[in-house]
């Protein structure tokens, strides 16, 4: 028997989470005795500079016996996250292209005055080139 076939054999039931740039895949399989056991597979999407990507996987193995206490501790982190920061999504804050909202004091600028981030900007007149 092929290895695919192998692996064929031995996934059971398969779920996919698409999360921007991750994809977690849950899979159960089966051990060689029969029994199962859950893999979740995190795999994060990179871009290279000439345009071509890859991918870095990191793979859990979680066993039945150990899904109580993994369960338990899971609910545990989780609620705890929520209850500390709640339900927003602040990570926009560490890409690339995030660009900084200003406080709604800046909104209430006369518009004669000129924004601080202006400040060091020369005025040119396009007749001087």
């Amino acid at each position: 028997m092929s290895d695919n076939e192998m692996m064929e054999k031995e996934e059971i039931f398969s779920k996919v989470l698409r999360a921007g740039r991750r994809t977690y895949f849950f899979d159960v399989r089966a051990t060689k005795a029969g029994d199962y056991y859950l893999t979740i597979t995190e795999s994060k999407k990179f871009t290279n500079d000439d345009g071509s990507f890859h991918y870095k996987k990191h793979k859990i193995y979680l066993y039945k016996e150990d899904f109580a206490g993994f369960t338990e501790i899971l609910n545990e982190m989780t609620d705890y996250i929520v209850d500390e920061k709640g339900e927003e999504v602040i990570s926009e804050r560490h890409q690339k292209d995030y660009q900084k909202s200003y406080d709604n004091d800046s909104s209430s600028q006369k518009s004669d005055e000129v924004p601080a981030s202006a400040e060091s900007f020369t005025d040119v007149s396009f007749d001087d080139i």
